[in-house]
């Protein structure tokens, strides 16, 4: 049984039949669900099994939203609610931290800590007053006496010598070299067109026609013929055949007459 178009809902036959996205379509139906352009099994796009073009297949895009004083008025809303639950949670977090009791193992570490702290600094103040008293004990630096190294008398600057005038050969003046005159021109006659043959008159008379196909003979009184060749001396034998001459192969024989068109 012939399926219904998804388009038309009218029977689809074989010789129409276009089948694509799980349907039956006719070829003059299937064409774009927007613009109405006929489609192709290479131009067309499917989509929820609906044929589109490239101009009109749906995409997801986001789309641009303006902003109205009632966009505003819930954007503004939205961030009130969420500085509320932000300053609510953080107090319900404050509120999970337990004061932990002071046990014996606590105790004792806070008291190490505390004498830690007492011998860092009773050992500061020990070392400094250790460093001035070694200062003190320390005896003066003896400060030695500078030599007295007489001064050098400034030299006396050579007399400037004048500067030496040397010759410079002149350079020899420089003649450009007379340009070649051209040689005129020689005319040369213009050689004489070969004359063109004539054509060759076409062999026998009668009817001409072209072949549009190929062909085999198939029988011996058949001739065979290549599309574009010239039949010459064309002669109706029956409905259907007639007979001629290959002009290229100069064969003659039978031949069905709808292979040709006449001249």
């Amino acid at each position: 049984m012939n399926p219904k178009c998804a388009r038309c809902e009218k029977t689809v036959y074989p010789v129409e039949k276009l089948s694509c996205l799980d349907k039956a379509w006719h070829k003059g139906c299937f064409n774009c669900e927007v613009c109405k352009t006929k489609l192709t099994m290479k131009s067309y796009k499917g989509y929820q099994k609906k044929p589109y073009c490239n101009a009109h297949y749906p995409t997801s895009r986001f789309t641009a939203v303006a902003d109205t004083p009632e966009n505003l008025r819930l954007k503004k809303q939205q961030e009130t609610v969420s500085n509320v639950q932000y300053h609510s949670q953080h107090r319900e977090n404050l509120q999970k931290f337990t004061a932990v009791a002071d046990n014996p193992e606590a105790s004792r570490v806070r008291k190490q800590q505390e004498l830690s702290g007492a011998s860092y600094h009773q050992s500061t103040s020990t070392g400094g007053s250790r460093w001035q008293h070694d200062q003190a004990s320390r005896p003066p630096p003896v400060q030695q006496q500078r030599q007295y190294e007489p001064e050098p008398e400034p030299e006396e600057e050579p007399a400037p010598v004048p500067p030496v005038q040397s010759y410079r050969q002149p350079e020899p003046e420089y003649e450009p070299e007379p340009e070649p005159e051209p040689e005129p021109e020689r005319y040369h006659a213009p050689e004489p067109e070969p004359e063109a043959e004539p054509e060759p008159a076409p062999s026998g008379g009668g009817d001409r026609m072209r072949a549009l196909y190929d062909y085999e003979a198939a029988d011996e009184d058949e001739i065979g013929f290549n599309e574009g060749d010239l039949i010459v001396d064309v002669e109706s034998v029956d409905d259907g055949w007639l007979t001629g001459t290959v002009e290229r192969t100069g064969q003659r024989g039978m031949a069905p007459s709808n292979y040709f068109e006449p001249i």
